[in-house]
């Protein structure tokens, strides 16, 4: 959670350094880190994956993922591997976007967390 942490403080950061794809990969960073850490906590090893769907339907007979999918988190995916090379331009708008829904995923993680006694 530490580094999803982090990566949310990039995300910011690089958002208000006008950075708008570097901003998005770093939202999507700290919600696959935190769905990973949501999936060790539940005692399994994660994929090696940025696929967001693919770690929430690991979670999904373990915890109530409606609200993940409410939120559009698979959408996040995208800014893994296709916003980082050439191509259309992440918008600002959509930067901010992609760094309000990973906000409100790390929290929403850190709530299950707390459900389990692991504290972060």
């Amino acid at each position: 959670m530490v580094k999803a942490i982090n990566d949310l403080k990039a995300a910011t950061i690089l958002l208000a350094e006008g950075l708008p794809n570097e901003s998005a990969f770093h939202s999507q960073q700290a919600v696959e880190k935190a769905l990973k850490a949501l999936i060790v906590a539940l005692g399994t090893k994660p994929p090696k994956t940025h696929r967001i769907e693919k770690l929430l339907e690991l979670l999904e007979d373990k915890v109530d993922i409606k609200w993940a999918y409410e939120q559009d988190l698979p959408a996040l995916t995208f800014y893994a591997v296709e916003a980082r090379y050439p191509g259309p331009p992440v918008v600002v708008e959509e930067a901010r976007e992609a760094l309000r829904i990973a906000r409100e995923a790390v929290e929403w993680i850190r709530e299950r967390l707390r459900e389990r006694g692991v504290e972060c």
